[in-house]
């Protein structure tokens, strides 16, 4: 097993470098990592919470002390935007005042949800009735038997062209060609147009 990747417990040996004749001689140099490093403990100094500092302080004071002076702060600004109103105690009236307003604001509001409620219900009703007509006409449609049994009107039910009217490969025995009573066919050397090019131009 090799042993490159094992940490070297001893200091290394001297070898044959520049006056290193004995190997037995231990080696003056080390590396950095060697060295003793955070011998000394860190301890908190003046002014970072020493046990002293707060064995000694008076907590509820200060929170006292803190709560005081924030709620002076907001009466005195709290006073300097009321300077100019006059010293009455006209707030139980300003208060009945902004209730009934209050009042008023939520009984819209419900009135308001109300009509909404109404109009998204009769919507979806209206929605399903036309989805369900839609589906009735699909059904009477799609089967031509359940037209006849509920008495409407007879459809023909004649076919009108034949499935393989446009192939390819339709009409191409020799007897064929006497029947030309079609129109169209799906096939370029029996068309008329490639007969009659031919009449025209090779023969």
């Amino acid at each position: 097993m090799t042993t490159a990747a094992r940490p070297t417990w001893d200091t290394a040996r001297g070898g044959r470098g520049k006056g290193e004749g004995d190997l037995s001689a231990l080696s003056k140099q080390y590396s950095s990592r060697d060295l003793p490093s955070h011998t000394k403990l860190k301890y908190r100094q003046e002014g970072q919470g020493t046990t002293d500092e707060v064995r000694s302080r008076d907590f509820r004071r200060e929170l006292e002390d803190r709560e005081r002076s924030v709620r002076e702060k907001r009466d005195k600004h709290r006073a300097n935007l009321d300077a100019d109103d006059p010293l009455d105690d006209d707030d139980e009236d300003e208060d009945s005042d902004d209730e009934d307003d209050t009042a008023e604001l939520l009984a819209e509001l419900q009135k308001i949800k109300k009509e909404r409620a109404n109009e998204k219900v009769r919507l979806e009703a209206e929605r399903k009735a036309e989805e369900e007509r839609i589906r009735t006409e699909n059904i009477l449609k799609g089967n031509p038997l359940l037209g006849q049994a509920g008495g409407q009107d007879k459809t023909d039910f004649k076919v009108k062209r034949r499935w393989d009217d446009d192939v390819v490969f339709k009409n191409c025995a020799k007897g064929e060609e006497a029947r030309k009573s079609r129109g169209f066919i799906n096939d370029t050397l029996r068309s008329e147009f490639h007969k009659k090019f031919m009449e025209k131009y090779v023969k």
